[in-house]
């Protein structure tokens, strides 16, 4: 069965879909159901994209996708399973979206004139404007938290008598009171500085390892050496 012979079941005719031990959906319909819900994700009618996360959507309008759901499928697995499913879809989509038409190097006028194809105006409009409002925010509370460990970072070179390096500054001015990342992406930044720093502690101890064998290399070059002069003494 094709995602297209859904619309042609009446109103008796389920799709019914089994599940596991999990409580997760298995076999071929399992993977009907995941397309499906991909294109209810998409529908802007069912599931506005002008809501600031899934959990903001309004339970009025899961509740409707579940319900036109569950007028072409038989589902074996909770309504809450197919609502979280159905948020990740809705986030993708979404994240898709921003990354194609929101996330270029335009002016906001330019912006929300490039509404995608299929998408309702006034939430598109909504959206670059609560993005654009986003990154204000985000910048604001950075520029704040940085104000405020002005005086840690002073300290912090005080304390050690050195110049506080950019990425301890990075580290003191990026991280909350109880000392999580600000923010997802200060995360990636800091995960892929530590990353870097155990690649270069690898290669300094690869090094370190290889000066090793080649100083043992000429120690023994060496040794034969004497060994071959004495020989030589003696046999003369």
């Amino acid at each position: 069965m094709l995602l297209t012979d859904l619309y042609e079941l009446n109103s008796i005719e389920h799709v019914k879909v089994a599940r596991n031990s999990l409580v997760q959906p298995i076999g071929s319909k399992a993977r009907l159901l995941a397309g499906y819900l991909g294109i209810i994700a998409q529908n802007a009618n069912l599931l506005p994209i002008n809501y600031e996360s899934w959990h903001h959507t309004s339970d009025s309008n899961k509740n409707q996708a579940l319900d036109n759901i569950k007028e072409r499928f038989a589902l074996e697995v909770s309504d809450n399973y197919v609502k979280k499913a159905l948020g990740k879809k809705w986030r993708d989509h979404k994240s898709a979206l921003k990354k194609e038409y929101f996330k270029k190097n335009i002016s906001l006028k330019e912006k929300l004139r490039n509404v995608p194809p299929g998408m309702l105006k006034y939430q598109w409009e909504d959206t670059v404007r609560y993005g654009i409002q986003r990154k204000e925010r985000i910048v604001s509370e950075l520029e704040l938290q940085v104000g405020k460990n002005k005086n840690s970072c002073t300290q912090l070179g005080t304390a050690t008598g050195q110049k506080v390096g950019r990425l301890q500054l990075f580290e003191v001015t990026h991280r909350k009171k109880d000392g999580s990342p600000m923010t997802t992406e200060v995360a990636k930044i800091m995960r892929l500085r530590d990353q870097m720093a155990q690649m270069q502690a690898s290669i300094i101890e690869q090094i370190a390892q290889l000066k090793t064998k080649a100083t043992s290399r000429e120690v023994e070059a060496q040794r034969k050496y004497e060994e071959l002069r004495y020989n030589l003494k003696r046999r003369q």
